[in-house]
């Protein structure tokens, strides 16, 4: 690469890219670790994309008809942070730069969403990024149709790496984003045949142009160092009505001793390499330093977006009251102020009509309610519409035809989903669902923890929750899934008891402004337990007395959901027996620890011995069953410790010991 004849044939190009290189340089040596060679690579793509096409405004930065900018290549971060500290957002300031991967900065080594304006997604697994955008795509055509094209009209742009797409989380979204047909997506891959390990034909030899034809998307190939075919590509994929992807040829470490080698991925810190390649860029400036006049180039381009902000503004403001403030309240994640008394009035005909139905079921009618009173919400379910029972009639289909469809189909495709739902949240205005069996959280595992990692209230309806579903055998039946979604933080996994639980817990759930939450719901009907009516939420407390003893209380029986009704068979014969025993339904173990300590005490006080009851292996119990202060205590479990097996779900509940019979005798065992 004739780094001179580029700087030659485009000077004043050159100088505003040659500056996300040089902070990248001096910010990686200054941290001594971190990826140089995404950002000097792409940094002509870069500089083009925020000069002459991204639509945005430093000084609002949350503006709800913005482009979104989505670094998929997370590792290669200082390219999104020498762009935010160039375009002025007042919060990426020279010092957070010069702090880069410091305790406290927000120039963390992977961009972390939240630490500062400007970071739409989280990003450094690779392919998540990608698959992000095909939500934050979803939730602008959505938007859009509700909306109006005034309102509502913007671009999500794209860049990934060749690690990004090798991540088979990427054909998932690829192959949802070209038949969806989502024509405001385009990405930049940045095809600089590099990876860690060495060349990309170690390990892969894809067509990425063709895979990307093959999935129905617009596609051309460029020169990524070239500024004037970067813009008139990026300007021909506006005009296309699929999802582009711009194949950009790139030298990684571009100018540098480590140019297209493995080690230019990683940090380049040589300081004699580092003054080498500032000469070959023709910049004499000192670490961090960026001349005036280029850094007032750079945040012109911020500023040019204050007079399209104040357009749309001004288009918004037409819009009739009751939509603008319907917009505002979404994009503030309130709930509708009708939601409380929809699922109280659901609650109270629950109790009248004591239906035993499938929690999956009952969040069916729990989402009967809330789907028409929140607009906003997008169900969806990968390949098991029906048994996750996630579509209700109001939604319609989300697709090319129609546009104002909130019900996504995902196909078999839980990873790209989980990643979905998360950039339809980060985009705003938006409050996602989605279902599979509780078994394939496996699938969406890595999606799901970012969820939690970037406080997005996604729900997460996992239905099929133990091996209560029966014949389709181990394969399906989830042991340990409960336990690894508890030990996930900030997540709130809910596994109602039956439809009064299920609503409230959706109740609680739909309130939830940075936590997402995993439902945890029944293939097998479950008799009504909440015989009597409150307005009160009890799943709201996490745990709560569902039965309490008639005489001196001596065994206290926690359960979640399917094993709820066998705790109350197992009191009933207790009772008879003279053993006085207290029920409590545990929905929510992650509410019931937020609870005061008080609150606790009341519900699981010391002295009667403790048995705990859930089809699913133990870990996460220990705390419930010993109580909080580590003192030992008379106690039990009666769930799962192997993978279930193949055969009706009551023949399972019985050759696996969890049965009303079994925990009797398992609590009068620890009385002696």
């Amino acid at each position: 690469m004739d780094i001179q004849a580029l700087r030659a044939a485009h000077p004043d190009h050159w100088m505003k890219a040659a500056a996300i290189r040089t902070l990248t340089l001096d910010a990686v040596t200054a941290a001594n670790s971190g990826h140089s060679g995404m950002p000097m690579g792409m940094a002509d793509v870069a500089t083009v994309l925020f000069e002459k096409h991204l639509r945005f405004d430093p000084k609002a930065p949350n503006w709800p008809d913005r482009d979104r900018f989505i670094l998929s290549a997370g590792h290669g971060s200082m390219l999104l942070y020498s762009l935010l500290y160039l375009t002025g957002y007042a919060d990426m300031t020279l010092d957070e730069i010069k702090n880069f991967r410091q305790w406290g900065a927000k120039t963390a080594g992977h961009p972390e969403y939240g630490h500062a304006s400007g970071i739409e997604t989280t990003t450094g697994p690779l392919g998540q990024g990608i698959a992000n955008s095909v939500g934050f795509a979803i939730a602008e055509e959505i938007q859009r149709a509700r909306y109006g094209a005034k309102v509502v009209n913007h671009r999500t742009y794209v860049m990934a790496g060749d690690g990004c797409l090798m991540e088979g989380i990427s054909q998932e979204a690829i192959g949802l984003a070209g038949m969806q047909e989502l024509g405001h997506l385009i990405v930049f891959w940045d095809n600089n045949n590099i990876t860690i390990d060495g060349k990309v034909d170690l390990s892969d030899k894809t067509d990425q142009v063709k895979r990307f034809e093959a999935s129905g998307w617009h596609v051309q190939s460029i020169d990524g160092h070239d500024p004037v075919a970067i813009d008139a590509a990026i300007a021909a994929a506006k005009t296309d009505p699929r999802p582009s992807m711009i194949a950009c040829k790139t030298h990684i470490a571009l100018g540098h001793a480590a140019q297209d080698t493995s080690k230019g991925h990683g940090a380049l810190t040589d300081k004699a390499q580092l003054e080498a390649a500032k000469a070959a860029y023709g910049w004499p400036y000192g670490p961090f330093e960026i001349p005036a006049a280029i850094k007032s180039q750079w945040e012109a381009m911020g500023t040019r977006g204050a007079a399209t902000r104040a357009a749309w503004e001004a288009e918004f403001a037409k819009l009739p009251a009751n939509k603008q403030a319907e917009f505002a309240r979404a994009y503030d994640r309130d709930v509708p102020k009708k939601l409380a008394g929809a699922i109280r009035a659901l609650k109270k005909s629950i109790v009248e009509t004591q239906p035993k139905v499938a929690t999956r079921k009952s969040s069916e009618m729990a989402l009967e309610v809330i789907n028409p009173i929140m607009g906003e919400t997008i169900g969806g379910s990968a390949d098991l519409t029906g048994s996750n029972n996630t579509k209700t009639a109001d939604l319609g289909v989300f697709h090319p035809t129609n546009r104002k469809g909130r019900y996504v189909y995902y196909g078999i495709r839980e990873h790209g989903m989980a990643a979905a739902m998360n950039g339809m949240a980060l985009h705003g205005g938006a409050r996602p669902y989605s279902g599979t069996f509780m078994c394939f959280t496996d699938y969406a595992r890595p999606s799901m923890r970012l969820s939690a990692l970037m406080g997005v209230p996604v729900v997460y309806v996992m239905t099929h929750d133990s091996i209560g579903l029966g014949e389709d055998g181990p394969t399906h039946q989830p042991v340990e899934h409960l336990a690894i979604s508890r030990a996930t933080p900030n997540t709130l996994v809910f596994r109602p008891a039956d439809s009064v639980e299920t609503a409230e817990a959706w109740e609680m759930a739909l309130n939830q402004t940075a936590t997402p939450s995993v439902m945890a719901l029944s293939r097998q009907n479950l008799p009504t337990v909440r015989k009597t009516n409150t307005s009160a939420n009890l799943v709201a407390k996490g745990g709560y007395v569902l039965a309490e003893a008639t005489g001196k209380r001596q065994v206290i029986l926690i359960a979640t959901g399917s094993e709820v009704e066998i705790a109350l068979a197992a009191r009933e014969t207790l009772e008879a027996q003279g053993i006085g025993t207290r029920v409590v339904s545990m929905p929510c173990m992650e509410l019931f620890a937020q609870q005061d300590e008080a609150y606790r005490k009341r519900v699981l006080p010391a002295g009667p011995v403790r048995v705990g009851i859930e089809a699913a292996v133990r870990q996460g119990w220990d705390w419930l069953l010993t109580g909080e202060r580590g003192r030992e205590a008379k106690q039990a479990f009666v769930g799962m410790s192997s993978f279930g097996a193949s055969a009706p779900d009551k023949v399972l509940y019985e050759q696996f010991g969890i049965t009303a019979a079994n925990v009797a005798a398992t609590a009068k065992g620890l009385l002696g």
